[in-house]
């Protein structure tokens, strides 16, 4: 998959989702090795705030994520309900690099790599109409 046409992807289905009150992109570039990244800020329909961001690299036919972070904080920012990363400081996690926090920074579990389209899925299962 191509980079570009990923980025374009991530967007459309942020405007589709209706879970999702508004969308500001903070960021995008797509360059010409074929890597993008995204960046958004998200308002969600119960009030919530998700910053997220993704680079990802195209390898053939495959796109790899190679560095991503979505955070989910309560509508005033100042609580976190989730964040998911690949900062690699946390060896002792299984799924090392990929992590998520759960409320505070210390509670850390394993979690799976998690792109923007695996958020978006997050998203509409999680908040209520």
């Amino acid at each position: 998959m191509d980079a570009r046409v990923y980025v374009e992807e991530v967007k459309g289905r942020l405007l589709l989702c209706a879970k999702i009150a508004s969308i500001e992109i903070v960021d995008e570039k797509v360059s010409l090795q074929n890597r993008g990244y995204f960046r958004a800020r998200l308002r969600l329909i119960n009030g919530d705030f998700i910053e997220t961001s993704e680079y990802v690299a195209a390898d053939g036919n495959q796109l790899r994520t190679l560095k991503y972070r979505h955070q989910w904080m309560d509508e005033s920012q100042t609580r976190l309900i989730r964040r998911w990363d690949n900062v690699p400081h946390f060896p002792q996690i299984s799924s090392f690099p990929d992590h998520v926090h759960i409320g505070v920074e210390g509670d850390v579990s394993a979690s799976g790599p998690l792109s923007i389209l695996d958020l978006i899925a997050i998203i509409e299962k999680e908040i209520d109409d």
